[in-house]
Parts: C-alpha cells; sequence; structure tokens
C-alpha cells in the first residue's frame, strides 16, 4: 500500500512509530505536513497539492491531527476521503470527538457512563451551576483545553463561583463537572482499534495534582480492564464512530465514567505502559480495510 501520515513533524513519537511499523510491513509511507496541502475542488476531480506535486495513488492515510489545526486538518481528510482513500479516523468522527460538548452529548445519548456535567451560555447564576454538579469540590474546563490545559479543580464553593464568573468575563466557555474523589487523581485509558481495546493503562497524577495527563509529569502502568470498563470504552468509540481512540476513563462507585474520547492518541505512554506494538495493530487495520 501507498500510506500518507498526516503530521506536521516527523520527529514524533507517534509519527516515527507509525512510519516504522509500514515500512516493516512492506509498505510505501510518507509523512505530510496536513497545513502545507493545498485542496482543488473541482466537480468528480478532487486533488491534493503538497511540496509541488499532487498526491496521487494513495490508498490509506492515518491522520495525526493537532487541535489547534483541526479545522484545516478535517477539510484535508475530507478531501482525501473525496478520493476514495481510506482514512484510519473519518473525517466526521474527527469533528464529533474534537467538540467537547457535542461529544459529551452523543455519549450521553448512546448510554456512556459521564461525571455530571453543565453547560451554560455565560449564567449569572454560577451558584446554581455549582449545585447542579453536586457541590465543590468541582472541574471546570474551558471547552478548548488540550493535554490537561485549562482544566482547574475548585475546591470550595468560593473558588468555583470566582473562577465561573473570571470566565465568563472572559467570554470563555467553560463545562463545569463533578468531582470523582474515590479516582484519586488517577484515570484509565483504553486504546482502541478496530472495535477492539488492544492495551490499557492506569495514569496517577503526581502528588498533589488532580491531573492524570503524562505531560503533566503523571505516570503510567499496565491494567487489566474490567468487562464493565472495556464494554465503556467499545461503546464510546463506536457512538462517535471512531476507528481508532484513546477512551479516557475514571473508576467511580457509579462504575466506568468516560471523560474524553481522544482521536489522535499519542501512542509513547501506552506502548511503554504496555510492552505492545499500537502501531503495527495500527496499520493491520488500515490493510483490513484498504483489501
Amino acid at each position: 500500500m501507498r500510506i500518507v501520515i498526516l503530521s506536521r513533524n516527523p520527529r514524533l513519537y507517534s509519527t516515527k512509530r507509525l512510519l516504522e511499523a509500514a515500512e516493516k510491513r512492506g509498505h510505501e509511507v510518507m509523512v505530510v505536513d496536513h497545513l502545507k496541502c493545498n485542496i482543488e475542488i473541482e466537480k468528480k476531480s478532487p486533488k491534493i497539492f503538497y511540496k509541488g506535486e499532487y498526491l496521487e495513488n494513495i490508498d490509506a492515510i492515518i491522520p495525526r491531527i493537532g487541535a489547534s489545526v483541526t479545522f484545516y486538518g478535517t477539510a484535508v481528510i475530507r478531501q482525501f476521503e473525496m478520493m476514495k482513500v481510506f482514512s484510519a479516523v473519518s473525517s466526521q468522527a474527527l469533528v464529533k470527538s474534537r467538540d467537547k460538548l457535542s461529544s459529551l452529548q452523543i455519549l450521553a445519548r448512546a448510554g456512556v457512563g459521564l461525571p455530571k456535567t453543565v453547560f451554560t451560555n455565560y449564567t449569572k447564576d454560577v451558584e446554581h451551576v455549582v449545585e447542579s454538579v453536586g457541590g465543590a469540590p468541582l472541574i471546570l474546563k474551558l471547552l478548548e483545553g488540550t493535554q490537561g490545559l485549562g482544566v482547574v479543580l475548585a475546591e470550595t464553593k468560593n473558588a468555583a463561583t470566582s473562577v465561573l464568573e473570571a470566565f465568563n468575563g472572559l467570554g470563555a466557555r467553560v463545562i463545569a463537572q463533578e468531582f470523582i474523589k474515590e479516582a484519586g487523581g488517577a484515570d484509565i485509558r483504553a486504546f482502541v482499534v478496530d472495535g477492539k481495546v488492544i492495551g490499557a493503562m492506569k495514569r496517577q497524577g503526581k502528588d498533589g495534582e488532580f491531573r492524570s495527563n503524562l505531560h503533566r509529569g503523571g505516570n503510567a502502568t499496565i491494567i487489566e480492564l474490567t468487562d464493565e470498563e472495556e464494554k465503556t470504552a467499545l461503546k464510546a468509540t463506536k457512538a462517535l464512530g471512531l476507528g481508532i481512540a484513546g477512551v479516557d476513563m475514571l473508576q467511580s462507585s457509579k462504575g466506568p465514567l468516560v471523560l474524553e474520547v481522544n482521536s489522535s492518541p499519542g501512542l509513547e505512554g501506552i506502548e511503554v505502559a504496555t510492552g505492545k506494538n499500537i502501531a503495527k495493530e495500527i496499520i493491520r487495520y488500515l490493510e483490513l480495510n484498504v483489501e
């Protein structure tokens, strides 16, 4: 196959691993910076121009689209789809997963367990928002935040109302979410490929840190999911239409609760924690679908 990895940095761990895995299985691979692609739209003749030539005879693409460039990255994926190229993550699924509010609504409708969440249009009744998620402590998240940025733990009612009023004054979109104390600053990431959980890790935040993101200094260890956790991860992935996903869940007294479904999950943390060749599984997923 001829495979294109859409990535802005060929030196990133995930991009390098996918490149190595594809070449090892005998495929021709190139890394393409999606922001440098020109999209040519014409009736029955969609084209993509990149670095002096048209990208032609491509069998499959693996999007590694950063959250800050979702709009253009999605347009490039959509153009490849118009060219009848298989995408490991569809343009529609990427858009659904990147819209935090919309994705939570889709997951709730599908019957997926979630922490209680409230979103408002800059309401002045911030005290009611706090009460609606069970009071303090609670989590406040910017809708545009990634990798633990834009996430605040408000430990008291006064702190929560002050932060909400400040965000509202700045015109920043924010959601309030109940704090799951029993999770103990840890979460689970289940890595799903083609309707199967192929690896899972537990991420623990460093001392005094409620966020478990590895980018924030957390550590990861391999974990065996319960049946309920596995079912939840698969149901969440299916609801958003994703072929590849990292499903982040909290272990709670109410069962697994989904925090987020990531459509471009990093490979380094999960491969190191589990010792599994996740990149190889992604290439095999392409092979099965292109054939």
